[in-house]
């Protein structure tokens, strides 16, 4: 979620809008109009049918340009607001529909462009009302002609929202514990209509000239740089600002509040601004230094200045999301924009880096070329997803992205091999829908298919292409396949020789490109992985020199002798452009598998082969008969063979292909013997991971033999790299983030140095008053142990409620959820569904961490299934927050009776949830665990045994 070449001409307030507005500010602050109606094709509104019966708007009518004065009033947390619409027309037409959501819309006027300033009074206009539809109709009293200009007057308010979508009311404590008002906007993907009425889709681009009014000791910020204040009577204060460029409406920003900021200027001349609230000032230093780096690697990498001539980036005290991408007014949760070096770890300072370059990104994917509708939101989100690693690797290499990449694509593809995922392009019509398309799929399946395309075409050519896409689509949108053509039209003749070759000046790309300067096959071979569902598993068998291949698709908790498997197999394939190495050659091998089945000749004696290089790939691989075998010999005898890249690769693959039913349980953990000698962290977490997560599984079933056996296992097995970890923040990225990881599993196994010093290190805090710096990547795991004590606890609490970090907050509240205690933890739920002292934006991820907590699994499920309907007053039904409680509570478990549970449930949800995507996709889940468990359990068990 997520320079505009300045505008020549200052907006200009007719006198007729001055009119308007004095009157609309002398109205009475009334509430929402609580709309109500089924969703009847035509629904009737005063009297008469509505005119136009489905979800998208009619072109008949499009924007050319809204005049936009907002006033939000902080006391009584209402807001008023006036707005001109310039629209043309283009079929004849009696009614202009457009969106608008919870609006009191006191009048609608229409004027002709050319009568404005002539003092002839406008007509007004009807307003009819399908709020199923979230749209209204504004009737005029004769036919509006094709080709004309209109201006349309609307005056309307509403209550500032109490969630975090459309324009909302956020809060924030000083330190002094008062507590103040902000107002602020969030608007993708379909919340615009709830600040002000407006065509409310991608595709309707228009200028916005906003004015937002004021009182003295507020500022006020929007995507463009102010350029006046004028001074009301009454002591408000009016700012103007600038007029935008062409621009989606999800896009508009604005904000009220008495934020503090620092400032910068690119070497560029963009001026680049970080703004928090005041107590937090301290922490916006570092992301200054971020924005202006990246903002400018941007400028040189897409080859196009950034188009407006500031930018800002906010911390907003209530967000849902991580980001969200405003043109020229990014807004943040404050975890994902403010660094405390007293309090954010590693991976703290990482997030901040990867969510700022995210969000830039957007400058361009997305705001200059926005998507022509939600179902292709990978063309922005993937986008960005995968700028996140180009332009940080780029510019902060010591924070080592490409590793944390990896997991990226292990998430998209924990995602994607069940059958209830569905493709990177994909219909969405509804709200609902629209909301549910920002996922996994779409942000990380999106950036890792393009990692793919960018390995096969090269860097270089790669990046020809999105430059050729961004410059052709400049304020306008595009679709999936703009994206291909733009790619397909990098390499110009001169890149030919007399061989099907596109050439850079180093070396022949592939031979897919034909002599005519196209890359024929990039459509093709780029519709099969996002116009299909799913992620193919490569199927290799050695026959002497001869590698045959075969491809199907990949699905965990399915297997071959299912009754289903056929079905679900057929129809399926991709163009894969594998990769790969062999034990007499370092080179990287290329060959493009479009068929079911394909062989490959290998040249000299080759003894291992090794697909999917670094795995810039989108596959699993399997190497059927002894071909695991060997790799775990290999690995045992010198694992430095295999790029680290590569030991991560074999290591995830081994493990999916257990839940797949292609390999036995007992491979997949002998293959993670070797990791006693293992050096680099990133692999050593990899194969960590998996234990970690067997055992918890193992201890939520109070499976307590294999349990113990596992702890024992772990303990013994690792014990030369837990004992070497220190209790410091020195080391690489990669060497903070593996003690951080390492240092929390030991003292959750309740290793007896780890909880000894861990308690030490508490204990001095806790004496210290809170005042004593310790390590911040040691913090989560000092504080966790420390929350099992009462005395600990509660201090821990009155600490979290008096932090001004958002990351140290973090950390606590996580600490908080790990004590064994039902009574603490119930007690930590209301905090969060009162959200005072825990915020109500945390509450998806509160409820999340409770539900990993052996004791506190079934208490926030059974608390889900109670409050339900509460929860759908605080958070939209398709919410990024909803989605995670969902997800949070439920797919941990691994039993019958439990499946049966959440079924039920999501049954009894009817128009409340049942339709979400997402509860197949927990279905699903659960029926993989359970299956999981009957398959392995015994190989566990026995397999600890033998090596314990």
């Amino acid at each position: 979620m997520h320079a505009f070449a300045m505008a020549s001409h200052c907006r200009i307030c007719s006198l007729v809008l001055v009119l308007q507005l004095l009157h609309i500010y002398s109205l009475g602050i009334c509430g929402f109009k609580h709309q109500t109606g089924k969703d009847n094709v035509t629904s009737p509104t005063n009297g008469k049918l509505f005119p136009w019966n489905k979800m998208r708007l009619p072109d008949m009518v499009v924007p050319i340009q809204y005049d936009l004065c907002v006033h939000p009033n902080l006391t009584t947390v209402h807001f008023t607001g006036l707005e001109r619409i310039e629209i043309f027309v283009r079929e004849n037409t009696r009614f202009i529909i457009l969106h608008s959501k919870g609006l009191e819309i006191t009048s609608a006027v229409l004027l002709p462009k050319d009568d404005l300033g002539s003092g002839k009074p406008g007509k007004q206009l009807q307003v009819l009302e399908h709020p199923a539809h979230e749209q209204i109709a504004l009737q005029a009293p004769e036919v509006l002609t094709a080709g004309q200009r209109f201006l349309v007057v609307i005056e309307f308010h509403a209550r500032l929202a109490d969630g975090f979508d459309g324009f909302y009311k956020s809060t924030y404590k000083t330190r002094d514990g008062e507590t103040r008002i902000i107002a602020t906007t969030d608007f993708e993907p379909t919340s615009a209509r709830m600040a002000f009425p407006c065509f409310d889709e991608p595709s309707f681009k228009a200028n916005f000239a906003i004015t937002i009014r004021r009182e003295r000791k507020h500022i006020a910020l929007s995507n463009m740089p102010k350029i006046k204040t004028i001074e009301l009577e009454g002591g408000l204060l009016e700012d103007h600002f600038e007029v935008t460029v062409k621009m989606s409406t999800y896009l508009v920003a604005y904000i009220v509040c008495d934020f503090k900021s620092v400032q910068a200027t690119t070497s560029s001349g963009i001026k680049v601004s970080i703004y928090a609230s005041p107590d937090k000032w301290s922490q916006t230093h570092y992301a200054l230094e971020v924005a202006v780096k990246l903002l400018e690697f941007y400028e040189k990498y897409f080859d196009i200045s950034f188009p407006l001539p500031k930018l800002d980036l906010v911390a907003i005290p209530d967000f849902q999301s991580g980001a969200m991408e405003n043109w020229g007014l990014i807004t943040y949760r404050e975890t994902s924009l403010l660094y405390d070096p007293k309090t954010s770890s590693a991976f703290d300072k990482l997030w901040v880096t990867k969510v700022i370059g995210h969000e830039l990104a957007h400058q361009w994917f997305g705001n200059l070329v926005t998507m022509e509708w939600w179902n292709d939101i990978w063309l922005n989100e993937g986008f960005a997803r995968f700028m996140e690693l180009v332009s940080v690797s780029a510019t902060y290499s010591k924070l080592q992205i490409e590793d944390y990449f990896l997991n990226v694509c292990f998430g998209a593809i924990a995602r994607d091999s069940l059958n209830s995922s569905h493709p990177i392009s994909n219909p969405a019509e509804t709200p609902t829908q629209i909301k549910e398309m920002f996922d996994t799929v779409s942000y990380d399946k999106g950036a890792c298919i393009l990692k793919m395309l960018q390995d096969f075409l090269s860097e270089a050519v790669f990046q020809r292409g999105i430059i050729h896409y961004l410059k052709k689509y400049s304020y306008r949108n595009a679709k999936n396949n703009d994206l291909w053509n733009s790619m397909a039209n990098t390499c110009s003749e001169s890149h030919f020789s007399s061989g099907n070759f596109c050439y850079t000046a180093s070396r022949p790309l592939s031979s897919t490109f034909s002599r005519m300067g196209k890359l024929t096959e990039i459509e093709e071979m780029m519709n099969t992985w996002t116009l299909q569902k799913g992620i193919p598993l490569v199927l290799v068998k050695f026959e002497g020199n001869t590698l045959r291949l075969r491809q199907e698709r990949f699905l965990k908790g399915v297997f071959e002798e299912d009754p289903e498997w056929a079905n679900l197999q057929s129809r399926y394939f991709w163009h894969i452009p594998l990769t790969y190495i062999t034990s007499s050659s370092n080179t990287v091998h290329r060959h493009i598998l479009k068929t079911k089945t394909d062989t490959l000749e290998l040249e000299g004696e080759v003894a291992w082969v090794k697909f999917n290089v670094d795995m810039n790939g989108y596959y699993i691989v399997h190497y059927e008969g002894n071909g695991w075998d060997n790799i775990i010999k290999l690995l045992d005898q010198n694992h430095t063979l295999f790029s680290h890249k590569d030991r991560v690769n074999l290591i995830h693959n081994a493990f999916q292909l257990v839940s797949a039913g292609r390999l036995s349980l007992d491979t997949a953990l002998d293959l993670t013997r070797y990791l006693r000698h293992e050096s680099s962290n990133v692999v050593l977490l990899q194969g960590l991971g998996y234990l970690e997560m067997f055992y918890h599984m193992m201890e939520r079933r109070n499976i307590s033999d294999v349990t113990e056996n596992l702890k024992r296992y772990i303990l013994q097995h690792f014990k030369l790299v837990i004992d070497r970890q220190t209790w410091s923040d020195e080391g690489s990225v990669s060497d903070r983030m593996l003690r951080s990881d390492l240092l929390g599993l030991a003292c959750d196994l309740q290793y007896p140095p780890c909880i000894q010093k861990a308690d030490k290190l508490f204990s001095k805090w806790m004496g210290s008053g809170g005042t004593l710096n310790l390590p911040a990547d040691v913090l989560k795991t000092v504080y966790s142990v420390g929350a099992q004590t009462t005395a600990g606890w509660n201090y821990l609490l009155k600490q979290y409620s008096l932090s001004m970090s958002g990351a140290e907050k973090n950390k606590i509240l996580y600490a908080l959820t790990t004590r064994r205690d039902c009574e603490k933890l119930t007690k930590l739920i209301e905090l969060g569904m009162e959200g005072e002292v825990i915020k109500t934006q945390d509450l998806a991820a509160l409820l999340h961490a409770i539900a990993r907590n052996p004791e506190g699994q079934g208490l926030a499920w059974n608390f889900v299934r109670k409050n339900w309907n509460k929860l759908l007053k605080k958070f939209e039904l398709a919410s990024f927050s909803i989605r995670t409680i969902i997800v949070g509570t439920t797919s941990r478990f691994s039993s019958e009776d439990k499946l049966e549970e959440v079924k039920h449930f999501f049954r009894s949800l009817k128009d409340q949830g049942s339709q979400l995507k997402i509860t197949e996709v927990v279905l699903e889940t659960i029926t993989k665990n359970i299956r999981w468990l009957k398959r392995n359990l015994n190989s566990l068990r026995n397999w600890l045994l033998n090596n314990l």
